[in-house]
């Protein structure tokens, strides 16, 4: 099954998350991301967007997925590693990479979108029912490593990274604009055009110097996903503590999957 499907709009290159229902991020997607990325650096591509289905970006991590591992903690361990592997290979992207939200964003999607360089996010049609996003991981019992917390605080500042993190919150599209979590907010069948449309006028600047600066700036960013800054083998013993499985068993039966 293809995971990641792509699309050439000229040499920019779109990967469209193709992980039916809802994008979830299991290791066979989350490396085939990694895949996708690194053909297009080696096609020689000026830029990637990043893009998911209509009304959902990416869910995150693949929770029924983690859980049926049981006591496997080296399994466990691993799809976490190739999660952030996955975000490691976005963050590190030699070129521009946009991320063209199509619909909600939680937890790792979130992750995702805060390893591009800017963020396109659909105005969802039913203004009763917004789209959201955000790092929701308290909500379920998780506590969010201090390397994904350093992306959101890049993003939105210290002091309201704060309140997110501990809240879990997922902020709804109008909100996500007003505080900078996304860059814009447009009508769905505009979220990749505008991501491309700003990639153009970057990709007109002389090359080697465009690139060689942003590396310099996004070098925070990549040093955030750092293994030391991840702890993923803590993360692992915290999995299993009741507090979390306890929270994980009500995500999966409000999923209808206990």
């Amino acid at each position: 099954m293809t995971y990641v499907q792509t699309f050439d709009h000229g040499r920019i290159r779109e990967l469209r998350l193709a992980r039916p229902p809802v994008n979830a991020l299991d290791p066979a997607l989350c490396r085939a991301l990694i895949a996708a990325l690194d053909a297009a650096v080696a096609g020689d591509m000026d830029a990637v967007v990043l893009s998911g289905a209509q009304g959902i970006f990416s869910a995150g991590l693949d929770v029924p997925h983690l859980m049926s591992l049981g006591e496997d903690r080296h399994a466990l361990r691993a799809a976490w590693g190739a999660f952030f592997g996955a975000a490691r290979a976005l963050a590190g992207l030699r070129i521009p990479v946009v991320a063209a939200i199509t619909g909600h964003a939680p937890a790792g999607g979130c992750v995702l979108s805060l390893c591009c360089d800017y963020r396109v996010m659909a105005r969802s049609p039913d203004p009763a029912k917004p789209y959201a996003i955000g790092m929701n991981e308290t909500q379920v019992g998780l506590h969010v490593p201090d390397g994904a917390q350093q992306l959101m605080r890049r993003v939105v500042g210290q002091h309201r990274a704060e309140r997110l993190l501990v809240a879990g919150a997922m902020v709804p599209d109008e909100e996500a604009l007003r505080i900078g979590l996304v860059d814009e907010l447009v009508e769905d069948e505009q979220v990749v055009p505008r991501a491309i449309a700003w990639l153009e006028p970057l990709l007109r600047l002389p090359r080697a110097p465009m690139l060689q600066t942003r590396a310099l700036a996004r070098a925070d960013l990549v040093q955030a996903l750092a293994p030391e800054n991840l702890h993923l083998d803590r993360f692992a013993d915290d999995w299993y503590e009741p507090d979390t499985q306890a929270g994980l068993r009500a995500l999966l039966a409000r999923l209808g999957k206990s």
